[in-house]
């Protein structure tokens, strides 16, 4: 048996592609085995590792030896260790993650891409690119990371990044493993995998269920997530994948941070909102089909499907709104201890969608002339439907009332794209372009209003690569920006369209990876993201902003590396450095943020159309200018792994205005905005975590990590009001593969 289940499956099922080869992995020989036929139909982001060195532009790959190692704990924990990303917590288990790049807000990761196995993950990307899903960490074995022009294979947001999860391949030999995981705020995790190959049929199941006590008080969660995972060789040259998945949540947890006087006067953690639910359930599943037409050309065909259902029940959603009246915001204002139950009053957000599309793509190697090329071609139609209800209670349990919002939005989209890439000698250069067409639709079933909108937008890209050393390459990209703005912003209850364009900028950067030296990996991009529009809206700007557009620019530097001394200086023992730094030197506006008229009339808070505080030369919300995460560690022969890391967070601004303290605000010291929590800069912090492993024997590891070792007290957000980082975390537990 290979000592390392994932290592055989990726062995037998990927090394046998026609097209692997092609991309430089001749190192990696099929292993000789009956079980090796099945070969991966599969949607490349990135690839093998190896093929970061020939990407046009920048791009990085965490892999699960580094995941484990570190035993993250959640998402936000694995981000923050690939270079151009900061991820802002929230709740405590990274359940709804807000994930920026390249100084992008990242509430809600509206300005990211994410995928899984390259298909969406997201629950509608046209028409609501709002996360509140993440998947389980444990659930994947490699996160990809894609920042340049080869964005364009993907879409519809190529902003600022694309996020690839990978999940695990079933291995060749059946086997699995079992873990269990305890912590202190009663953290609970089992997590078991099995899988196998025999002949042409390969399975994988995977069940993880996790469970404790978020960053707040009165606040629990709760999760189980199950996959499936099946391969099938239907003909010598044709395989087929199946994906399936349900997730389940069920979690206290609370819509609204606290104000300035609550966190003096009851501390960060404080929540009054102890009726508060959240319940999520989704179904997703895909088929991808690979069809060999030759040695040197495949067509690969995806279909996907999910549904996603969230109810989330809450008695307040900002510190200042009024759903509990005015004397109890005047209370919260002055930290005046509320009971949130004896207002008698809940909302209900009701969401449910439905995301289903087809994504043919054809890949090619050929020589003409003496110059080597490989296109890539694709099309995509992908169809959403959105389910959105408000129901208002009148006790703080009751779990449906009056309807207050009935709307149905949908979102049809065809996208199509083309990539070519020229090899001449050392050189490389990379064409390309990716067309998107939208059209949203969004009815009011309570006052059977409708309305509809549509755009179209081509995105070319270009990239150049010059290779001098085998391990050296320097890149340069360039590409078109997009995101279409949500339904909801293109279209008002009333059935009348919004002035909101899609938004847009113009992406550059340049930069070098090399491997000097075996065990030393350094890689330096340089880049700059020009956006004629940038649309903001309020639920993930300062305040109650309203939906806004503007000119912004944000430009930096990323850096990253790693040294393993073991393989450096050829030792059996091997301490470790890694270390990922992004710099968002610039992230300004380049105009004042104007406010968008709805139903005819610009909302009362933009005075002369522009959105309060905003101004040309003002640094954007959220966008921290240094972001590090360092990391030192060592592997002993024996099996053990010790690793320590530090993550620095600089200071950010929390609202347009750029204000220092919530008091500065210009309506005065005593204001609602003033006493809200919303306004005002975030301090930087910086949080240690530490983790160790040893192997017990063969297939049985035990591990502890201490994630904020030192308990530091820090504030991640005032979007709705303050809200906190996570406390000190203590866990500890075994796996054992079988």
């Amino acid at each position: 048996m290979c000592a390392s289940f994932r290592n055989c499956a990726v062995l037998s099922l990927l090394c046998s592609m026609p097209w692997y080869s092609a991309v430089g992995e001749e190192a990696i020989r099929q292993p000789k085995s009956s079980q090796t036929n099945i070969e991966l139909p599969t949607v490349e982001v990135i690839g093998a590792p190896d093929r970061l060195q020939n990407l046009s532009g920048s791009g990085a790959i965490l892999e699960q030896s580094v995941l484990y190692q570190s035993h993250v704990f959640t998402p936000n924990e694995a981000l923050r260790k690939m270079p151009g990303i900061y991820v802002r917590d929230e709740e405590g288990f990274g359940l709804r993650p807000n994930i920026g790049i390249r100084g992008m807000n990242p509430t809600r990761s509206t300005k990211t891409l994410l995928l899984e196995d390259g298909l969406p993950l997201s629950y509608a990307p046209y028409g609501d690119n709002a996360s509140y899903y993440h998947p389980p960490i444990e659930r994947f074995e490699q996160i990809e990371l894609l920042k340049g022009s080869e964005q364009i294979r993907f879409g519809p947001q190529t902003i600022s990044g694309t996020i690839n999860y990978i999940t695990p391949l079933p291995p060749l030999e059946p086997g699995g493993f079992v873990s269990f995981t305890g912590g202190n705020r009663d953290y609970l995790s089992g997590h078991i995998r099995y899988g196998g190959t025999w002949g042409k049929f390969g399975g994988l199941v995977d069940y993880i269920h996790k469970e404790g006590d978020g960053a707040r008080d009165n606040t629990q969660s709760g999760l189980n997530d199950v996959n499936f995972k099946v391969l099938l060789a239907l003909t010598p040259n044709s395989s087929l994948i199946w994906r399936g998945n349900y997730f389940n949540e069920r979690s206290q947890v609370t819509y609204s941070g606290i104000t300035d006087a609550e966190m003096r006067n009851f501390g960060k953690r404080y929540n009054p909102f102890k009726n508060d639910e959240f319940k999520i359930n989704r179904w997703g599943t895909s088929l991808t089909h690979e069809y060999r037409l030759s040695e040197k050309t495949r067509l690969t065909t995806s279909f996907y499907w999910a549904n996603f259902n969230r109810d989330w029940w809450r008695q307040a959603s900002t510190t200042t709104d009024n759903q509990c009246g005015a004397e109890f915001v005047k209370k919260r204002l002055n930290g005046v201890e509320v009971d949130a139950d004896a207002c008698n009053s809940v909302q209900g957000r009701l969401r449910n969608y439905y995301t289903w599309g087809i994504e043919p793509r054809l890949n090619t190697a050929y020589t003409v002339f003496g110059v080597r090329g490989e296109l890539e071609a694709g099309f995509r139609a992908h169809y959403e439907q959105q389910y959105r209800r408000q129901e208002n209670g009148t006790s703080p349990n009751d779990r449906d009332g009056t309807v207050a919002e009935d709307n149905r939005r949908l979102a049809e989209a065809y996208a199509g794209f083309i990539q070519n890439r020229f090899v001449l000698g050392n050189w490389t250069m990379t064409p390309g372009v990716r067309v998107e067409s939208v059209t949203f639709e969004r009815k009011n079933d309570l006052n059977n209003r409708e309305g509809q909108s549509e755009i179209t937008q081509p995105l070319p890209a270009f990239a150049l690569t010059y290779t001098p050393f085998q391990d050296t390459s320097l890149f340069f990209s360039y590409h078109r920006g997009f995101a279409p703005p949500r339904v909801e912003d293109s279209i008002t209850n009333a059935g009348n369209a919004i002035d909101v364009d899609a938004e847009k900028s113009r992406n550059y950067e340049a930069g070098i990876r090399s491997r000097p030296m075996n065990g030393i990996r350094v890689d330096l991009t340089l880049f700059r993201n020009d956006f004629e529009n940038l649309v903001a809206v309020g639920s993930i700007a300062g305040g109650s902003t309203p939906i806004s557009q503007g000119k912004a620019r944000f430009q930096g530097l990323e850096a990253s590396g790693r040294v393993d001394f073991a393989e450096l200086f050829s030792w059996t023992h091997n301490p470790y450095v890694q270390v990922a730094y992004t710099w968002v030197g610039e992230a300004k506006m380049k105009s004042p943020f104007h406010c968008l008229p709805v139903d005819g009339s610009l909302p009362s808070a933009c005075v002369g159309g522009l959105v309060p505080g905003s101004k040309s030369g003002h640094r954007v919300p959220y966008a921290p200018e240094h972001l590090i995460t360092a990391t030192v560690g060592y592997s002993h022969p024996i099996g053990l792994d010790v690793h320590l890391e530090t993550v620095f967070v600089s200071d950010q601004f929390a609202d347009f205005a750029n204000l220092k303290r919530g008091a500065d605000h210009p309506n005065g010291p005593t204001s609602n905005e003033a006493l809200s929590g919303q306004f005002g800069k975030i301090d930087d912090y910086a949080i240690v975590n530490l983790s160790a492993t040893y192997q017990v024997y063969k297939g049985l590891d035990v591990y502890a990590a201490v994630k904020n070792l030192f308990d530091h007290d820090y504030i991640v957000d005032r979007t709705r009001g303050i809200l906190p980082g996570a406390p000190r975390l203590v866990q500890a537990g075994f796996r054992y593969e079988f």
